[in-house]
């Protein structure tokens, strides 16, 4: 598992911007569908997973 997270890791870090817009588009998803009842509750979970990619929000 640990060979696993690893290569996450490698990736995130090498493709920081495109991370960040599957995080965003996730985030985005999750806010339709809870129809924004959970809006800042989901935009601080994105902003605080984009800030574990690489250099960070790039979005």
């Amino acid at each position: 598992m640990s060979d696993f997270m690893d290569k996450a890791k490698d990736f995130a870090d090498k493709h920081d911007k495109q991370v960040d817009q599957g995080i965003e588009k996730g985030g985005d998803m999750a806010d339709k569908r809870t129809q924004g009842k959970y809006d800042e509750k989901i935009d601080k979970g994105v902003d605080m997973a984009q800030q574990r990619t690489g250099e960070g929000d790039t979005g």
